[in-house]
């Protein structure tokens, strides 16, 4: 396996990973009506309007593209900071440490590109492992005061214990939510 940035020529495979790995998920309200996957629409859109390009990661095994994971501009406090998602692997591809070594590397690449922190709303017991903690009791509020007990923080070098406030998500998650 080879994780690697996001290249020209990638995006159809990017979008079929996470049409595979979310096609059985609920669809976002947001949407259209045109049945399309939310992760998978939100992937693309944020390589339109939003992706932080050097973390827009895929997972390349026998040069195809198994997993993909996208960074985008956030902020808190309107500061800039990162928030992650969507991170998809393809299903017959899962359970095979694909998701993991994405997840290390676009937390390596936001740290090395002084990034103060990364953003994701999902499992603690999950993201936990790569050092997400939750993020309200540490004054961080997401953009959906009911996120709260799965809205988590992975500070990183750059990060300043004295911010706090209101994280947002790039624009398009408010599109896929309908906001």
């Amino acid at each position: 396996m080879i994780v690697r940035r996001e290249r020209p020529g990638d995006e159809a495979a990017i979008h079929a990973v996470h049409t595979a790995a979310f096609s059985s998920a609920p669809r976002s309200s947001g949407l259209t009506g045109s049945g399309e996957v939310a992760e998978a629409w939100l992937a693309d859109r944020l390589r339109d309007t939003g992706a932080l390009p050097a973390l827009s990661l895929v997972a390349v095994i026998d040069g195809a593209v198994a997993g993909h994971v996208v960074g985008s501009r956030g902020t808190l406090a309107g500061q800039p900071s990162v928030g992650l998602g969507p991170i998809g692997v393809l299903p017959y591809r899962q359970r095979d440490g694909i998701g993991s070594a994405l997840m290390h590397a676009v937390i390596g690449a936001a740290d090395a590109l002084d990034e103060p922190a990364v953003f994701l709303l999902g499992s603690p017991d999950y993201y936990g492992r790569f050092g997400f903690v939750l993020a309200v009791p540490l004054g961080l509020e997401p953009p959906d005061a009911s996120w709260g007990e799965h809205f988590q923080v992975r500070t990183l070098r750059a990060w300043d214990p004295f911010v706090r406030g209101a994280f947002a998500y790039a624009a398009a998650f408010d599109e896929i939510r309908g906001a």
